[in-house]
């Protein structure tokens, strides 16, 4: 007969070995953590500030004054309509398990979300928000494409029907499971979901809408050189919010997103300072202003994944890029891509994702392999984004027409489709 001092020696290690996985699981469940959600709330609103006012005031000065109120509107509308499209089914068609290419209408209205729902270790709400911030500022970049001549109702259509078979899909396709996460494609923080999207569409939209009257011309210069680099200023501090953010969490993870977004940008701005010095003579505000922009675009894929080293290089070559595109490329091809979006956000966008799969912090990643995957996702946003902004312009025209009338351009957008002017 067994004793009861050996039945004990027996049973209890196998019951603590069944029971593991049990006490595994309810260690593993999640729970909110107050330090990732104070970051992910603070996080949201610098993403918010990015649209506004900082993209607002960022192109407003870029244009003449006759137009700046009609960007500042069109990011205030565009702002109000992508947060309702996002609550709606935005979100749902997003994030949803779907397919490889959308996901579903199974979280329409927010219906599975309350204060106790949780995303990882933060209230789901906190992360439906901060997503709704990147799902703002997307198609708020595209206006800088057509900036000063499209109506402002094909301005809203355009906007509205791209995001929704453009943004929505790249999104899920890069962060919904589907696609781009199959094949593995490194995309921490928007690459392709937003700034290569919004670039190919402003390109596709510049060019359908045709040039500005009198363009090439004196008379394009910025109208407040200091609201564009206050709006840079603004968008350059946003960006933490944006890249670190991401991580959706307050850990080391954010820590080195946020060293590795201040130091593209960095490099950026002295890449195209240094340009603007050898060729031109003298570095302009509106110079440096763009150099940051272009150095946080192509470092945002990256921002979860490169090294010091890349960032670097990232930031340098997207300034490189950026200005070669915003002005011997403009000039040469005669397309009349008003604030350089696709020179800045498209060629920044894709200079990023595909130099995210060369600088990696982890060794145990194939270089070769990785960087293929990136340059497939490039491609398809390119095509899928191109094709999406045809459509949607396509259809304003029909419906409503693209462009004001000569007469309306020449009075300026403020007065003829606003009815107001910036000063006085």
């Amino acid at each position: 007969m067994i004793s009861r001092t050996t039945l004990k020696a027996l049973l209890v290690p196998a019951l603590l070995t069944l029971s593991a996985p049990f006490a595994l699981a309810a260690e593993e469940a999640p729970s909110l953590n107050s330090g990732d959600t104070a970051w992910m709330i603070t996080a949201t609103v610098l993403v918010l500030l990015m649209t506004l006012p900082g993209l607002a005031l960022f192109y407003g000065g870029l244009v003449r004054a006759k137009n700046v109120l009609s960007i500042l509107v069109q990011c205030f509308a565009i702002t109000a309509i992508m947060t309702v499209l996002w609550v709606v089914f935005g979100y749902s068609l997003a994030a949803g398990e779907g397919n490889a290419f959308i996901g579903d209408f199974s979280m329409v209205f927010l219906n599975h979300v309350t204060p106790e729902a949780l995303h990882a270790t933060i209230p789901e709400s906190v992360w439906v928000v901060f997503q709704m911030t990147f799902i703002i500022i997307t198609p708020a970049l595209i206006v800088g494409a057509f900036a000063e001549r499209m109506k402002f109702s094909a301005v809203l259509i355009f906007t509205t029907i791209w995001t929704i078979l453009s943004y929505l899909p790249i999104w899920h396709m890069a962060w919904g499971g589907g696609l781009f996460a199959g094949w593995g494609v490194l995309d921490f923080a928007g690459g392709t979901v937003v700034h290569i999207n919004a670039g190919i569409a402003g390109l596709v939209a510049c060019i359908m809408l045709g040039k500005r009257r009198g363009f090439p011309g004196s008379q394009m210069h910025p109208h407040n050189v200091t609201y564009t680099v206050i709006g840079a200023a603004l968008l350059w501090v946003g960006w933490f919010g944006f890249n670190a953010g991401s991580q959706g969490a307050s850990d080391g993870g954010a820590g080195f997103a946020m060293l590795v977004t201040q130091i593209a940008a960095a490099s950026a701005v002295i890449v195209w300072m240094a340009l603007e010095w050898i060729i031109s003579g003298k570095p302009t505000a509106v110079g440096v202003a763009t150099g940051a922009v272009a150095g946080l675009v192509a470092i945002t894929p990256a921002s979860g994944t490169t090294t010091v080293v890349g960032a670097l290089v990232i930031g340098g070559l997207s300034a490189l890029g950026g200005y070669f595109c915003a002005t011997t490329l403009k000039r040469k091809l005669r397309y009349d891509d008003s604030l350089d979006v696709f020179g800045v956000h498209g060629i920044g966008g894709i200079i990023g994702a595909v130099l995210t799969g060369v600088f990696l912090r982890d060794p145990e990643i194939n270089v070769v392999h990785q960087t293929i995957q990136q340059i497939k996702s490039v491609a398809v946003t390119i095509v899928w984004s191109g094709v999406a902004a045809f459509v949607a312009l396509t259809i304003a025209k029909v419906t409503v027409g693209l462009r004001v009338t000569e007469t309306d351009e020449e009075l300026g957008l403020d007065q003829s489709s606003h009815g107001e002017n910036a000063y006085g």
